[in-house]
């Protein structure tokens, strides 16, 4: 089973620059062991249901001990049976 979630998440009460907060979120992500690709507005993972929404919450919880606002949009996609789907979708359609 494989779950796509793309999503973004930073705080909006710590000025125009974030990226050091986004780079928290993108630590908890890689060291949780998840399929993830960054991109230019929002983080992709990949894993079971039971993988990736506690792994968003984490995301969260880690922003949350210092920020008092958090934007938070995500978007999700789940295919039976399917797996690599990260690089597997891009491929797919640049082929």
């Amino acid at each position: 089973m494989s779950v796509l979630i793309d999503f973004s998440i930073f705080p909006v009460d710590k000025g125009s620059s974030v990226s050091a907060y986004v780079s928290r979120v993108v630590q908890v992500i890689r060291g949780s062991g998840i399929d993830f690709q960054v991109g230019p507005m929002g983080t992709c993972i990949e894993g079971s249901w039971g993988e990736v929404w506690p792994l968003i919450d984490r995301c969260f919880k880690t922003l949350a001990t210092d920020s008092d606002r958090i934007y938070l949009t995500i978007k999700g996609d789940f295919r039976r049976g399917a797996s690599g789907r990260i690089e597997g979708k891009v491929k797919a359609v640049a082929e």
